[in-house]
């Protein structure tokens, strides 16, 4: 048509596009390797990091070393700072114990005590220093140490993680970090502690930790001052946990390192195994699309794979080996059918120019003649035929059917059962077995009495006369040998490769035109090579170099 409709519709089918396999720097593959090697170090770091029982302990050894300290403290003053004025009412005098507590608050310059009346009153507070001139003044803790901006990076990130889980502090300590937490000012309930004290309830305070704003970590512990049995004020010790925070910082570090470590050589080793496992894998990919497309008949596997000594070599070279089969079992098919068409067109000359022939002749006899050549034409045509249906679908027919155990020797009985009852005693050969009791091999059973009905069948047209074929059985190593001899003229040395090719024909003078299509030898050997065995053929000679016959050779494997 004019719009071009008729062409489009008589244009084939576009085929789909090949599928393109390309190598990518992170593949799937190596995704996953990634996920499955570091998840662990993942759950490791956030369980050393969650836990925190190291950061519980070093506080519990602070409060220990603290409240220990201010029992000193609370010792020194309850003997050297308290009076009895009156009786049983002992009281501390301020004027002794405002030095004694400074001097015992030296040696440790980042701690504050302070003194406690029992109305609440501080007495005495080791950071107010009285001058000379009566003048008061305060001195502070030593100022925070200044945090690097990475160390204050790892203990936000590590903190607000934290704050995020769902976390129980395995120990009594609790540390404050409410933004409100109280510095140094912070004191504790001194009047209900004395009553409690003084009534007997005799129970040890709980520490005050806390987090300040400028991200100080102070510990505060209080101990009663005692003095024959009467507690007359409570001393409150503060210090800064210096070494607390340095610790824990160091041991973070030190697992980060080591995380960091892991997990470098976790992504190298991940990366590795990518590089020998999935890449791998796409060039073969790569290799089987090519021939696929035609383009790998030789070759398209790289070399390098195939000299692996892994599973990938092993891949690799499976899938070279199927390459080679498959590009094999095409040429052969292409042979076959250049054969069959040649084999087929000289039965087709012959019926043609009879045929042409016989519309040209008037003479009854050569009519007659050319009828029978071309009868004889159209049987040889039939018979191959047939044994080109079956020998194309022979190959799917074994892939289909799996071998199984099977005894030779009954089918070599029943096949010297059938031919005494069909053959002509007076012209015929005979055939004897030679087995022993049972011989099991691996083997097809219709298959495998096909080609030992071939066989038979090639012994008893070259066999003479009342002749004698031989079946004989037996074990040779790790297979079972099955042979057929016969009495026969042999076979011509030049002809002993070229027996089983496909449409090779060396038949005896005087036979039948047309029985024989030059394809039964060679199915046999397909159907011996599909199951494992080897088929061959050769000569038989007496002990003088004359010759006594042909013999062809069956190999199976042995059960």
């Amino acid at each position: 048509m004019p719009d071009g409709t008729a062409l489009t519709a008589l244009a084939p089918p576009a085929l789909p596009q090949p599928k393109r396999f390309r190598t990518r720097w992170v593949s799937p593959l190596l995704r996953r390797i990634l996920l499955v090697n570091a998840l662990p170090l993942v759950l490791l770091l956030a369980a050393l990091l969650y836990l925190d029982q190291y950061q519980n302990g070093l506080l519990e050894a602070e409060v220990s070393a603290l409240r220990e300290q201010a029992r000193i403290y609370a010792g020194a003053l309850g003997e050297s700072a308290v009076r009895a004025t009156e009786p049983d009412n002992p009281k501390i005098v301020p004027d002794i114990a405002r030095p004694l507590l400074r001097r015992l608050t030296d040696p440790t310059p980042d701690a504050q005590a302070k003194l406690y009346a029992p109305d609440g009153t501080v007495i005495a507070d080791s950071r107010v220093r009285e001058g000379p001139s009566g003048a008061v003044s305060t001195e502070p803790l030593p100022p925070a140490v200044e945090q690097g901006l990475f160390v204050g990076a790892v203990g936000w990130m590590y903190d607000k993680v934290l704050a995020l889980l769902p976390h129980e502090t395995p120990t009594p300590l609790v540390v404050d970090l409410t933004p409100g937490a109280a510095g140094l000012e912070w004191q504790p309930d001194v009047k209900e502690e004395l009553r409690l004290s003084s009534s007997g309830q005799s129970r040890e305070m709980p520490p005050y930790i806390r987090r300040t704003k400028d991200n100080r970590l102070l510990v505060t512990v209080a101990e009663p001052v005692e003095r024959d049995r009467h507690t007359v004020g409570i001393v409150l010790l503060t210090r800064e946990a210096r070494e607390v925070d340095t610790s824990l910082f160091i041991v973070r570090m030190s697992i980060l390192a080591l995380f960091g470590l892991a997990l470098a050589l976790t992504v190298l080793l991940s990366w590795y195994l990518s590089l020998t496992i999935a890449r791998p894998i796409l060039r073969l990919a790569g290799a089987a699309a090519e021939m696929r497309e035609g383009h790998g008949r030789a070759g398209s596997v790289p070399a390098p794979l195939l000299r692996r000594h892994d599973e990938v070599g092993t891949l690799a070279t499976a899938l070279a080996d199927s390459a080679e089969a498959l590009w094999t079992r095409m040429d052969a098919i292409e042979k076959f059918a250049a054969d069959v068409a040649h084999e087929i067109k000289n039965p087709l000359s012959s019926i043609r120019s009879a045929i042409e022939t016989l519309r040209r002749i008037d003479d009854p006899v050569r009519q007659k003649l050319l009828l029978t050549i071309i009868a004889q034409d159209v049987t040889r045509l039939d018979r191959l035929i047939s044994d080109v249906s079956d020998a194309s679908r022979l190959d799917a027919e074994l892939s289909r059917i799996a071998a199984e155990p099977l005894d030779v020797v009954p089918i070599l009985r029943a096949l010297q059962e059938l031919d005494e009852a069909t053959r002509d005693p007076e012209n015929d050969p005979r055939i004897e077995v030679d087995a022993p009791a049972s011989l099991l091999v691996w083997a097809v059973e219709d298959r495998l009495v096909q080609v030992l009905r071939n066989l038979v069948g090639n012994a008893q047209s070259f066999s003479p006369p009342r002749g004698k074929i031989t079946l004989r059985a037996r074990e040779s190593g790790g297979m079972a040998e099955i042979s057929v001899d016969d009495e026969g003229p042999g076979i011509p040395e030049a002809s002993l490769e070229h027996i089983f090719e496909r449409f090779y024909s060396e038949r005896p003078k005087g036979e039948k035109f047309g029985q024989h299509s030059g394809l039964g030898l060679s199915i046999s050997r397909q159907i011996v090579e599909a199951l494992r065995g080897r088929i061959s053929a050769e000569n038989r000679r007496d002990a003088t170099g004359r010759l006594l016959g042909a013999r062809f050779v069956v190999r199976l494997p042995k059960v």
